[in-house]
């Protein structure tokens, strides 16, 4: 099924590694991918799973279990950031077609991160986790990254 007009770019018909849209968009999504699979391998590895040393969550204010359970929570969630990051790998590496649709992934991701965090907010914390304060540019990034694509599509079919 072909896509109609600008959007078919997220879904399109041949998925292969041709390039459609600027440069600059492989670049960011190259940065995106590179800052994902750097966080998965921290949350998985990480003595603290990041949890204490990023998040700012006080582990030692919690009992030895409960700081355990957290550890493993953040090795879990960085589990399925690496799987992201794998899956976004291999789209810069070889299905670069599909990138404009990771960057609607992306968007979404952040801006679910940024909900939560509103709704179901950390508590106990001195300062907001680095993570809280790069979700919104991560979505307006984003937003950017689709815009320049939806440009370039709108231009091509001209």
């Amino acid at each position: 099924m072909q896509g109609v007009g600008a959007f078919s770019m997220f879904l399109p018909a041949k998925i292969d590694n041709q390039v459609r849209y600027p440069r600059l968009v492989v670049l960011v999504f190259a940065l995106v991918t590179a800052v994902n699979l750097w966080r998965s391998q921290h949350h998985i590895f990480a003595p603290d799973g990041g949890a204490q040393t990023i998040a700012g969550i006080p582990l030692d204010a919690y009992s030895d279990a409960a700081a355990a359970n957290i550890i493993t929570l953040f090795a879990l969630w960085g589990t399925s950031q690496l799987l992201t990051a794998l899956l976004f790998l291999a789209v810069l590496i070889r299905y670069r077609s599909l990138i404009p649709m990771m960057f609607v992934v992306t968007a979404f991701e952040y801006a679910g991160r940024l909900l939560i965090g509103i709704y179901k907010p950390l508590q106990g914390l001195v300062d907001p986790p680095p993570g809280a304060l790069i979700n919104l540019p991560v979505v307006i990034l984003s937003l950017a990254m689709i815009t320049l694509c939806v440009l370039a599509k709108s231009r091509q079919t001209k």
